[in-house]
């Protein structure tokens, strides 16, 4: 998907669901950290994840894995400016950088990037906001309770949809007053940011409701604790299946991204989905 096919596909009613690739140029992300710090390896991984069915490729200089620490706006964008001048000529697959700081947001856009993923949802860096609105670029708010370092230290709702939702439609109304287009704001609950088992199954069992606040849904599962903790699968790269049943949960609940590190797999499954729940009734 170009980058303009991906404003068509933000505007319009009907979307086909869309894989995103995750690229992670950090020594410690919980998958695969060091696998692609250098450029060309971060490069090839993702040219390799488009050639496998991505429709976006996010890459991100910061792991934001529970406990992890923040890199600073420079460090970030020396990791991945390199990978996105090389992108730039090797592919016209629409790029989403992954980060907080709207230095990286702004480097990135200059770049060519036309997606911000935002795990803080502006709050990080309240630029954020005013740089999509001016560079009309799309902008993915998420919710996370506390920070990376400490947000899986005991996180406690009384209702964790209502409170996901209640967030997200303040950060949507934030980001809205700062002049961003309201079709190109996406939205995403933070599976695994913050919350416990029970509130990602919560949130995956009523994923539907999300629905409602009328803006794209992207779901991040690949991988992650919580479905280890189900699974009983300890290492993240085996945790493919669980990964695979979320995906499908998900897309048949109405998201409309899916961020995964298995993009083959997880490409298949979608497409199977999308089938099935645009085959037509019987006549």
């Amino acid at each position: 998907m170009t980058p303009i096919e991906l404003e068509t596909w933000l505007a319009s009613l009907t979307r086909r669901t869309l894989v995103m690739g995750i690229v992670n140029i950090t020594p410690d992300s919980f998958s695969d950290g060091g696998e692609f710090l250098s450029a060309d390896t971060a490069t090839a991984h993702a040219l390799q994840l488009v050639e496998s069915g991505a429709d976006l490729i996010d890459i991100g200089g910061e792991s934001t894995r529970p406990g992890s620490r923040r890199i600073d706006a420079a460090e970030q964008i020396a990791r991945i400016a390199p990978v996105l001048r090389r992108l730039a000529v090797s592919t016209n697959t629409a790029i989403s950088v992954d980060t907080t700081r709207s230095d990286v947001a702004a480097a990135a856009v200059d770049l060519g990037v036309a997606l911000v993923n935002d795990i803080s949802a502006g709050r990080d860096d309240h630029v954020m906001l005013e740089l999509a609105a001016q560079r009309k670029i799309a902008l993915i708010l998420m919710h996370m309770q506390g920070e990376p370092a400490t947000m899986q230290v005991a996180p406690v709702y009384s209702d964790v949809v209502a409170e996901v939702m209640a967030f997200l439609r303040e950060r949507i109304d934030a980001a809205e007053r700062a002049g961003v287009a309201a079709h190109r704001i996406v939205i995403d609950p933070g599976l695994g940011f913050g919350k416990t088992l029970e509130h990602n199954l919560d949130i995956l069992r009523l994923l539907s409701e999300f629905t409602a606040l009328g803006h794209p849904l992207l779901i991040g599962p690949s991988r992650k604790g919580f479905i280890g903790r189900v699974t009983g699968e300890t290492e993240p790269s085996r945790r493919l299946m669980g990964t695979a049943a979320t995906i499908a949960w998900s897309v048949a609940a109405g998201a409309n991204i899916v961020r995964v590190h298995d993009v083959s797999e997880m490409a298949n499954i979608v497409k199977m989905i999308d089938a099935i729940r645009r085959a037509p009734s019987p006549s």
